[in-house]
């Protein structure tokens, strides 16, 4: 096994990265991030911003029923 001496860190050029924050992204972001919710909730598309928020949080109720469902159901069959 051959060693290979390591570069000399003083010599390195850094480049600095720019943090994506939220300052700055506009709106553009924002109507893709509805744009993509309207897809992933049923009867979303072409719903307005505050309809879908609503639609949305019903949703994630329903999703949690129906997981406190079966996993009640596993409970009751369960070996």
């Amino acid at each position: 096994m051959k060693c290979t001496p390591c570069k000399d860190f003083s010599k390195v050029e850094w480049r600095s990265r720019r943090r994506r924050s939220a300052v700055g992204r506009g709106v553009g972001s924002v109507q893709s991030k509805v744009r993509k919710l309207q897809k992933l909730i049923p009867g979303g598309q072409g719903l307005q911003q505050d309809l879908l928020l609503l639609r949305t949080a019903h949703y994630i109720l329903h999703l949690r029923l129906k997981v406190n469902v079966l996993q009640a159901l596993s409970k009751i069959y369960q070996p």
